[in-house]
This record gives structure tokens, sequence and C-alpha cells, in this order.
């Protein structure tokens, strides 16, 4: 059997696993073999309790992953036919219902590298608009947006340029998915040293890889935090992967989404569509971004619902007041001389909505970026001290 046929058995026992309640102990055949793999395992215990040591659980059944993984070519065959020739309920080991369990199967192992959708859609790409602030004095932040608008980046880039901070925050949460590569390029080379590598796509299909690199010399130079969460995809990815490589940006956040591929959309007879990867982004350290996608430095728990509504926030009132604590209501002289008790009309109202049933709302706070703002002021401080040190 070669590799093609071996690999269609496995995803076809995965996916039989997964559709069909879990096998007993005795479905899988054992070899009576001394060269077989099965052999093995069942030697293994006795030098194990010689050594004192507990015996492994031989009856405990393999996940469909496991069992799709380990075992041999020629077991994966036996398993198919064994299948068909003892299970109960035939009629779910039909030539079409092993089809249907196969592609399942390799859609589950495929992840983001494959999907089938209903019909082509094509949906326009929503408009981001970049957004510039200062925040705590000195720490620059900039939210993205959409990757077509460079000259927006251009001139916040050279705004900070003026009176540049000590850090910069850059935000990719709000950079809508997309797979132009050669834009993502476009933002990582105004931060990228001049000359480097930045990544490639790879397109094994058709021997091709184009590699993009930086031509200019980088308008920021200094400590970089980048944020991402489980929405940043593509594109986005990428960006945040190369400066984590290039400039040791520390990224915080959630995982990505795990799409930095460039795929295409093959018709099926209904009119169905399945996407597939075609060429997959290589970093220059082959660090992997697809398509396990990018696990931050720093993971914040944070709800993807919580961000989007924070993302709403922020372009309306900006991120300033979505960072600072509100303090919480105290006596103080004024309200001495007016005869109120601030606190105890706090308390009051709270009660009031606990008698409707209400809970007050918390106020709403972009955890993700405060706990950014924390390792930036951490960093200030590990580098005041070393720089004291060397007086």
């Amino acid at each position: 059997m070669n590799q093609c046929l071996a690999f269609a058995a496995a995803v076809l026992v995965s996916a039989v696993a997964l559709a069909q309640e879990p096998a007993s102990p005795d479905v899988a055949p054992k070899s009576e073999s001394p060269g077989s793999p099965a052999a093995a395992p069942n030697q293994a215990p006795v030098a194990e309790q010689a050594k004192g040591e507990k015996p492994p659980d031989s009856t405990k059944p393999l996940s469909s992953h496991e069992a799709a993984d380990i075992l041999s070519e020629e077991e994966l065959a036996q398993i198919i036919d064994l299948l068909r020739n003892n299970y109960t309920q035939p009629g779910n080991l039909t030539d079409a219902a092993l089809a249907r369990a196969g592609v399942q199967g390799l859609l589950d192992r495929l992840g983001t590298g494959a999907r089938v959708y209903s019909k082509v859609s094509a949906i326009p790409e929503s408009q981001q608009p970049l957004r510039s602030e200062i925040l705590e004095g000195s720490v620059g932040y900039l939210r993205l947006g959409s990757l077509s608008d460079l000259g927006a980046l251009d001139a916040a880039l050279e705004q900070l340029s003026i009176k540049p901070p000590t850090a910069l925050v850059l935000d990719l949460r709000a950079t809508p998915h997309s797979t132009d590569f050669e834009l993502a390029a476009e933002v990582c080379r105004r931060f990228a040293p001049k000359g480097r590598i930045l990544f490639s796509i790879k397109r094994p299909k058709v021997n091709d890889e184009e590699i993009l690199t930086s031509r200019d010399d980088p308008r920021w130079r200094g400590l970089l935090v980048v944020l991402v969460d489980g929405d940043t995809a593509g594109a986005s990815e990428v960006i945040a992967a190369v400066l984590r490589t290039h400039l040791r940006a520390y990224v915080v956040g959630q995982q990505t989404k795990g799409e930095a591929a460039q795929f295409d959309d093959l018709p099926l007879a209904s009119g169905k569509v399945l996407r597939v990867a075609v060429g997959e982004v290589s970093l220059p350290d082959n660090s992997p971004v697809f398509p396990g996608g990018l696990r931050p430095d720093l993971v914040v728990p944070v709800s993807q619902e919580k961000t989007d509504e924070i993302l709403v926030a922020a372009l309306a009132e900006g991120v300033a007041p979505l960072i600072v604590e509100k303090e919480r209501p105290r006596m103080n002289e004024a309200a001495l001389v007016a005869g109120t008790n601030p606190e105890l009309d706090a308390l009051q109202e709270r009660q009031k909505l606990k008698e409707k049933g209400e809970a007050p709302k918390a106020a709403l706070r972009d955890e993700t970026l405060q706990r950014a703002l924390d390792y930036i002021t951490t960093v200030r401080i590990y580098d005041a001290a070393r720089a004291a040190g060397r007086r």
C-alpha cells in the first residue's frame, strides 16, 4: 500500500471513530507476529513491573486521532475490512458512508487549511480607520485598521517622530482579514531593519517560492508591543509574527486564527465551494503560523465578544478611557459642605438595582491593552535599574 492509500485509510479510521460510538477494546486486531507493531506493547509491562512500575492500562481505548496516527499501514487496512465484516450496523459502512467519513476526517485534520462553503460569496472587505493616540504621557498607540490605508500609517508614524514616545503599541485587533501579503510586507517594511527577509510564500504544488524583503530604513526604533485576538487572521497574523521575529516585539492577546496562507476557491458540482490553502507563509526562523495560528507571548483570556465591544467603544471615544480605573466615590470636603454623602449615595444606587434584579454594569476595560502597558512599565523599571547599576 502506498503512502496516499495509507493516509486515506488513517483519515477514514479517524473519521469513523468520530462519527460512531467509541469502539470496545477488543475491536482493534492483535497481531500474533513477534515482529508486528502490536507485539512490543505486550512485552513492555513485564519489564516495567520488574522495576515496580505500574503497567499501562491496555484496555483503555485510543482516541480516533491516536489510533489513526500510530497504526501501521497493514493495520489501517485491516480495521476497514474488520469493521465492514463485523460492525453491527453495516449500513454505516457503505462506500458512500466511508467517503463521507473520509471527508469529515480530512476537514477535521486540516482545520483552517480546507473548508467547504455553501456558495461563493464576495464579501467586501470592511474598511477600518487607523487611530493614533498617546497613552500615559509617553506610550504611542496605533490601531492599524485596514492594511490598504498605508498613507494614514505613514502620517501617524511621521507625527510620532516629532516627539518620539518611549514605546509603541501596535493594535492589530481591528484589522480586517486579508490575504494580501504584499500589503503585509509593506507594513512590516516600516518597522523591520533594511535588507532583511521578512517572510516567504511557498506553493509546493507549483514548486514556487516568493520571498519578500525589507527595502527601507525603519520608521520606528524602540520598544514595540503588538496586540492580537482570535479574529486576527491572514496578513495581520504575518505582521505580528514578522515583528516578533525581527524586532523582538512582545505579542499580547489571544491565539490568532491560523489563516496565514493563500487560498483557492474550487467549485463543486452543486455550486458549493472547497476553499483550500495552496500557499503557506514561512518565516525566516521557520516558526509556524499556519495552520495553528500565532500564540502570544502573554495570553490574556478575554472573550471575542468583549474584545469586539471594546473595539467599538474605542473607535468612538478613544482607548484612554478604557485603561483608566474609575475612582470609587468618597466623602470629601465639598460633600460635607453640601450635606451629601457620595459613598452612601453609591451604595443606595447599587441597592436599588439589586432590588430590581439588575446588576450594576461593570465599567468597560481593555484588559489586553492594560497588560501591554504593564509590560512596558516593567521593561522601563528594569532598564532604569540596570542603567543605575552601571553608574
